[in-house]
């Protein structure tokens, strides 16, 4: 593909901080990710899980802003998560301000398939940056809100959109990449039959996003 790649680190994640104002809110990760975006002059991005969410943050007050999106394994839409998802949320909060860097990792375990190529490394990574002092309050925010109050709002969107969804994921449940789909004009879907996209489906992940953004 064509053009200049910006990736970067949300608050409390890689080299990025924790904010000083103790902001974890989906408003905060849209502002963010907006900030990125205007820097850099992109008129395409690609949201994975939470960044996702916060995509849909920045489409939901500005639906202009992009040419193409993609949303990889989005969680959640205007409705608050599952109660089982919200509460494994609280308790890797819990265990974050326990400074329990192998509860966060074992309760991290179900996002990943046991098989998986690099799995326990990237537990062990994910652990330690959410570990961060703070970070809690991202998790807990993540628990308790939504990324737009009514799917309504992305109406107006004008970006083509390829939304990737894949079954057997409570974290990231189809029927949320289903609802997105239909709540944006101009989207197509693809869900993967079985869970660890990022594993088990990789070559054809990369095949789909490339193909779309180019």
């Amino acid at each position: 593909m064509a053009g200049t790649r910006a990736f970067f680190d949300f608050r409390g994640h890689g080299a990025s901080g924790v904010p000083a104002d103790g902001d974890w809110s989906y408003a905060a990760l849209a502002r963010d990710l907006r900030a990125v975006a205007d820097a850099t002059g992109a008129t395409r991005a690609v949201g994975v899980s939470m960044g996702a969410a916060a995509l849909l943050g920045v489409l939901g007050e500005t639906p202009e802003r992009f040419e193409r999106c993609v949303f990889f394994l989005p969680a959640i839409l205007d409705r608050p998560r599952a109660d089982v998802v919200a509460g494994r949320l609280g308790r890797v909060a819990e265990r974050i301000e326990a400074g329990d860097v192998d509860a966060v990792a074992d309760l991290l375990r179900a996002e990943v398939p046991p098989d998986a190529p690099g799995g326990e490394r990237y537990l062990r990574e994910r652990a330690a940056t959410l570990s961060r002092r703070g970070v809690a309050g991202l998790v807990r925010a993540l628990a308790t809100s939504t990324p737009v109050a009514d799917r309504v709002r992305l109406a107006g969107v004008t970006a083509r959109c390829l939304v990737v969804g894949q079954e057997r994921d409570d974290t990231h449940p189809a029927q949320v990449a289903r609802e997105l789909a239909a709540a944006l004009p101009n989207a197509r879907l693809h869900v993967f039959p079985t869970p660890g996209g990022l594993w088990a489906h990789r070559a054809e992940v990369r095949r789909l996003v490339a193909a779309f953004l180019d």
